[in-house]
Formats: C-alpha cells, structure tokens, sequence
C-alpha cells in the first residue's frame, strides 16, 4: 500500500485525517468510555473525540486534593475546549472492587449506555522496585474493566498497550500476540501480560477487541505542544541542566571545576562538554509525534478488524547520532559522543556520570534493534505516516518544554 503523507486528507468510508486542534464537529457522533484520560495519550484521544462532537463517559480516580471531574476540567482548560464539558461524563471508579468500585445503581446507569470502550489506564514506569503497583494497575484491573465491557454488551474493547510489549527481541516484531519470555522492565512485561488477558477474556466473552500498539510519543509535531515530559524529554532535560550546571561555574565560579574536566565555553558562545554516551548495540529509536497517534488511532477504532493488532510506530526512525546532533543544536554544546558496545574503559567524567543516571532505565530505547510491522495499521488509516522527526520538529517541541519549565 502507497504511504499517505501526514496532513488532512481523506480516510476510508470518507473520514477526515484526525488532527487536534481543527474543527472536527461531526453530526454522526458517538458515545465512548475512556480510561486513562488524565494521562498523555488519553488526554489527547478525549480532546480529538471531544472536538469531533462525540459524547466521553471518563472512568477514573480521584487524587488525594482533587477529584475527577476537577483533573478533566482542568484538561479542558488546557485543551482550550471548556465550552465542551457538556460531552463528558465522568465516574469515579476501583478497577480492583467489586462492580468497579460503584454502587449497583450508578454501575447498572453506565450499562445501559453500550459504549465502545478505550482502554488506555497505565502504570508506564519502568522500575523493578515497582512491580506490585505494575501488575497491579496494567494486569490485575483488567477483570473488572472487562466485565464492565460483557456487562455492558459493549461493542468493541480497544486496548492501548505499547510496541514494546514485544519484549527482549531484535529484528522484525510482527503485528501479532506477544512471542516473547523475556522483556526489558516490568513496563515491556505486564503490558505483553495485559495484551493475553484482554485477548483471551474478551474472546470468552465475544467482545470484538483490538490492541493499539504505539512507540515512544512525543508531543505535537506542528505546535511543540505537550502536557507530559517523560521519554525523549528526559534526555533533552537532563542535558539541559548538566549545561546550566557548567556554564554556571564558568560565569560564578571562574570554572575551576569545568576546566578539570575539559570543559569550556568558546568565543563563539558554545560549550564544549566532553560527554560519551555507551550503548550496547548500533540501532534506532521510534518516534511519533502526538498529533499522528491520535489520527492514526481514530482512524483504527474507525476500521478495526476484531482480533487486530496495530503497531502505531515510525517505518523510517532515527538513530542516536542523530537525536545527539539536535541535542546540540538545540542546547549550544559540542563533544556529545556515542560509543557503541562494551561501556568504555575508563571512569565516567563527571558529566557522564550524573547523564548515565538520569537516563539509565531509557538506554535500552535509544538504540533499540527491533522494527515493527504496520500492516494493519497501512490498511486502518489508508497508509497515514507519521511526519519526519527533523530537527525543526525536534526544536519546535524542546522550545516549549523549556517555555514550560519541562511541566512544573
């Protein structure tokens, strides 16, 4: 199938390409059930439904200082989509009680309204030492949102998971059920473990699922605009502040400290920041923009075939010399090197060292071996790519981090 550049355009059964933002009023709208809308992903497919006139019943919880239909309308402030609020409702719920944490009335209410249902609560943190809280959130939910699904006789499960449930493998990773044992972090393995739970309890229940698979996200391609700053802004944030570090010591300090380690602030304004990165093997690193999972996922729930998995990733991703090239840029520095194999034979400067700690648990992403077939997801959306990750892209987003103060 011939690729379809990313920019509005015509979709199967006449739909438009998805993009936030633009006038999206349809007069054939629909009601969903969202999880996870106070996340990245799910925030960004509730203001693209909202936008486009369908009606969202968001279950949810509570935080400690504010409840659920404070958290989305704060959103909705965000979104720029207030005059929206009408479209949603929201159910404060317990994946892990009885009925979903509901009495049997407001539990029977919801029902009633047979809804497709979008799965996209998560735990995504990658950390051994949160195991319990994991399994707990990305597995052991799953009973009651599923039963909520038969109960309701809901038409279509659509479960957002992630391409890197494919686990420890290098090579091509098809759009197919998980093969693999091993995995990278409990991230990559409850999600492979959520992925068979939903397949087999919605197949004994005869609900119609699909598994939405994206790659590492960023925020949106044309406006920079993100809500969250985790992943590819980790490294970019983490390098920002090693720079501030220095570059202070040269301004305050008469950069004693920099000067041991060859560090150094040019005429031209550049600071040389002698800094190896040691990955282990020489691979690529997946991106899509925000922008693109929304319009490709919409276009699936469009098109979904039941039983379907669709990788939502990149066919053409970049490599970690590049990513350290507009990390140079961006930043004004030079001396960014990669060094491929065994980690070098020497003490880590500095630098390197505080680097190596922020991003240890993403390194495994930043030369990734694995591809990811899109089949399914070629003939879901008419072939719809994701726009180039060039570096304007690249600045346009990392501009308005630092605009931000990378979300604080």
């Amino acid at each position: 199938m011939a690729e379809t550049p990313f920019v509005p355009g015509i979709l199967p059964e006449g739909k438009s390409a998805l993009r936030i933002g633009d006038d999206m009023t349809d007069t054939s709208t629909q009601t969903y059930v969202l999880t996870g809308a106070t996340g990245f992903l799910g925030s960004h497919l509730l203001a693209a439904l909202l936008q486009r006139g369908d009606r969202v019943i968001v279950l949810g919880r509570p935080t400690a200082d504010e409840s659920l239909a404070a958290r989305i309308d704060r959103l909705l402030a965000w979104f720029d989509l207030r005059g929206r609020s009408g479209q949603i409702e929201t159910a404060e719920v317990d994946f892990l009680k009885p009925l979903c944490g509901l009495d049997p009335e407001r539990y029977q209410e919801l029902c009633d309204k047979a809804c497709t249902i979008i799965h996209c609560a998560s735990d995504t943190r990658f950390s051994e030492r949160n195991r319990h809280e994991s399994t707990t959130t990305n597995i052991d939910s799953l009973d009651q949102i599923i039963g909520f699904a038969k109960d309701s006789n809901a038409p279509w499960f659509h479960y957002v998971s992630t391409a890197y449930a494919a686990g420890i493998a290098s090579g091509h990773c098809p759009e197919a059920p998980v093969a693999s044992e091993r995995f990278v972090n409990v991230y990559e393995e409850t999600k492979a473990r959520a992925e068979k739970e939903v397949a087999a309890h919605c197949t004994i229940c005869a609900i119609p699922f699909t598994i939405i698979r994206p790659s590492i996200v960023y925020g949106d391609s044309r406006s920079g605009r993100a809500n969250c700053f985790n992943a590819l802004y980790n490294h970019v944030k983490s390098l920002y502040y090693i720079k501030e570090i220095y570059l202070k010591d040269i301004h305050e300090q008469g950069g004693r400290k920099s000067r041991e380690h060859g560090i150094y602030l040019d005429d031209s304004g550049i600071l040389h920041l002698p800094l190896k990165i040691a990955v282990a093997d020489r691979g690529t690193i997946n991106l899509i923009p925000i922008d693109y999972f929304v319009s490709a996922s919409l276009s699936i729930l469009a098109n979904a075939q039941p039983g379907t998995f669709y990788h939502i990733t990149s066919a053409h991703p970049k490599t970690l010399e590049d990513l350290a090239s507009y990390c140079e840029a961006f930043l004004n520095i030079r001396g960014i090197e990669i060094v491929y194999g065994v980690a070098p034979n020497r003490a880590f400067n500095p630098p390197e060292a505080l680097f190596n700690r922020f991003i240890e648990p993403y390194l495994p992403y930043l030369s990734d071996t694995r591809t990811f077939a899109r089949n399914n997801t070629d003939g879901a959306t008419a072939g719809l790519i994701p726009p180039e990750f060039t570096f304007d892209v690249f600045e346009r987003c990392m501009e308005y981090a630092v605009g931000v103060h990378w979300g604080k």
